[in-house]
């Protein structure tokens, strides 16, 4: 790891070094043109022949020039795509450059040519890109390049030996210093480098926590909202089933002591249809006191069938069970599962109520269980719209939701229901335009125990049609 992060430290300054070089050549060229060109100097005198033609100082200054822009528009378009040019070959760009300087002196003035000041340019680059001991090699080629100058006897300098070993020393104090210089920086870079990648870093853990702190108090207000409003209906379902149930229990006496008197057949029929829909209504109450009071958390044996069917006892009362069918095919010789029921219900339940929303008017929801590896599999089927791919992720996010008047809660539930009961998973198996299929799996110590059943195995396969 952290060799990984000193070589992106590297190419990182590497990158920034290679755009202060860019500039440096660019304005050393600039420099260079001016020199040639527009300050008063002796460059138009013969240089060299070229063919019949014969060049002068100038001409041929400006050539050189015009080689090193070529290769600094090359350098540069390089830097551009976020690379450095020849950066394998760092002592050929430095035999490049000394070859370069040399030749721009040799045609100007020799070892008097401002030029010469190039070479000190060139070492500060230099040890700024590279590693010492390439900057002292480039140094000896600087040198090797300077004393051609000197020996060359081009153009006649008087003391050219103290010139030469004057601009040797200072070279040579120029590479040492701007390699200690370049040193430091180097280190300074790094270390801020470093602290910059720490900074994004612990920024993205600060925000990563936000996001996850935001979540849970997400979460939390959903359960609370959800808990509140169970809460308010068992105390207005208590509230129904007290005013409402008093009146019934007392036409219910009434319809008994009339039974008890003589009537004729039709009477006597209809007294009994009276009574059977006092018991329907009472035992409605009863459903709906049962569900709305404080769920217990203890666990008990149940069989899963049971809890299914408490759970379709309920949903038979959501007005957007209208028209559609409930087909149950429940598997034979389940096990008894230690399980919190009144959860298990609120799970079920809360999958049949979006089963029903997904489907419309003649639409099928269907409820099959089967047992495997240890687990129970209880698979609630719809012939739906089924659930956009791109929604599928967040499904079960507190309030999320793509019904209209949908509080999206309701899978936010069951998976918090699942997560905090032991042996209870939630999924979504599949969903296509076609329908969606959810899974409840459920285990414990006797499922684990028990045989495979197969699902083929069908103890019913009713069809409800909702009224």
């Amino acid at each position: 790891m952290k060799s990984n992060e000193l070589a992106g430290d590297e190419y990182r300054f590497e990158l920034a070094a290679e755009s202060i070089t860019v500039q440096i050549r660019w304005f050393g060229l600039a420099v260079g043109y001016v020199l040639v060109n527009f300050i008063g100097r002796d460059t138009a005198q013969p240089a060299v022949k070229f063919g019949e033609s014969v060049l002068t100082n100038q001409q041929v200054l400006n050539g050189i020039l015009t080689l090193g822009a070529i290769y600094a528009l090359i350098d540069t378009l390089w830097r551009l795509r976020g690379k450095v040019f020849l950066s394998q070959w760092p002592l050929f760009i430095s035999l490049m450059e000394a070859v370069f300087i040399g030749l721009l002196c040799y045609f100007d003035y020799g070892l008097e040519s401002p030029f010469r000041l190039y070479y000190f340019l060139s070492l500060l680059v230099c040890a700024i890109r590279y590693m010492p001991w390439i900057t002292y090699s480039t140094f000896a080629l600087h040198a090797v390049s300077f004393g051609t100058l000197a020996f060359s006897g081009r153009i006649e300098q008087p003391n050219h030996l103290s010139t030469l070993l004057l601009m040797l020393v200072i070279m040579g104090w120029v590479t040492w210093a701007s390699t200690a210089l370049a040193g430091l920086v180097k280190a300074a870079s790094r270390g801020l480098l470093r602290l910059n990648d720490q900074l994004q870093q612990n920024q993205e853990l600060l925000e990563q926590r936000i996001d996850k702190r935001t979540r849970e108090l997400q979460q939390s207000q959903a359960l609370l909202l959800q808990q509140e409003k169970q809460a308010a209906f068992g105390l207005l379902a208590a509230g129904i089933a007290h005013e409402v149930g008093n009146p019934l229990a007392a036409i219910s006496s009434l319809v008994q002591l009339l039974n008890r008197r003589d009537y004729d057949e039709y009477t006597r029929d209809r007294l009994q249809m009276v009574d059977d829909q006092l018991r329907r209504i009472q035992r409605t109450l009863r459903e709906l006191v049962d569900f709305g009071r404080p769920t217990s958390t203890a666990e008990s044996l149940c069989d899963v069938h049971t809890v299914i069917l408490a759970s379709l006892n309920i949903a038979k009362y959501y007005k957007r069970k209208k028209g559609k069918r409930i087909v149950t095919r429940f598997s034979e010789g389940f096990p008894k599962l230690r399980i919190v029921r009144d959860q298990l219900v609120q799970v079920f339940l809360n999958l049949i109520l979006n089963a029903m929303d997904a489907t419309d008017e003649g639409g099928t929801i269907e409820i099959a269980t089967f047992l495997e590896t240890g687990w129970i599999h209880v698979l609630i089927r719809d012939n739906g719209h089924g659930i956009a791919k791109e929604h599928q992720e967040m499904i079960f996010r507190p309030y999320f939701t793509t019904k209209e008047t949908g509080t999206g809660l309701g899978l936010f539930v069951c998976k918090n229901i699942a997560e905090q009961m032991d042996g209870v998973r939630v999924q979504l198996v599949r969903s296509t335009s076609q329908g969606t299929t959810f899974a409840v799996l459920l285990t414990c110590e006797n499922v684990k125990a028990h045989p495979d059943v197969s699902h083929t195995t069908l103890v019913s396969s009713e069809e409800i049609q909702a009224s």
